[in-house]
């Protein structure tokens, strides 16, 4: 029998005069950069988790812009029982930062850190979560930038 879970997250960006920043996390003591996302809590949508699980694990308090678009993927979980297979799903959404400091990302994190967007797509272990980046850069390019360039 396979599990179904579902979980958000974000890419949330930020403009440095002409360039684009989005901010990545490290897991498993920095090996791996991802994207922020979690799991929804009870009552959530996941809009709501999107931007909850942004806010913990970056310490970045985005606006949602827009919704990407989302992965899915197959796991295993193999604890005290037998192992079971995870079928994700993951939503991913645009975000514009307002406020807020990557020194503030919670625990489950060992860091966060703005990086430009081009370095973040090939930072990415994975091509979905490197599709989702292309995605928002070409979306962030057809938003209007307040600051003169």
């Amino acid at each position: 029998m396979t599990d179904r879970h579902i979980s958000a997250g974000g890419v949330i960006f930020r403009r440095k005069g002409a360039d684009i920043e989005v901010a990545l996390i490290s897991v498993r003591g920095g090996k791996v950069w991802g994207l922020p996302k979690g799991t929804a809590e009870k009552g959530e949508n996941i809009a709501a988790t999107a931007h909850r699980e942004v806010r913990e694990e970056t310490g970045l308090d985005g606006r949602i812009i827009d919704k990407l678009g989302h992965i899915e993927y197959f796991y295993t979980v193999k604890d005290s029982g037998p192992p079971r297979r995870v079928f994700k799903i993951v939503y991913f959404f645009l975000m514009e930062y307002l406020r807020g400091d990557v020194a503030d990302h919670d625990d489950e994190v060992d860091e966060c850190r703005w990086v430009p967007v081009e370095e973040a797509i090939s930072l990415m272990r994975f091509k979905d979560e490197k599709d989702i980046i292309e995605k928002a850069r070409h979306r962030i390019l057809e938003i209007p930038s307040d600051s003169p360039s």
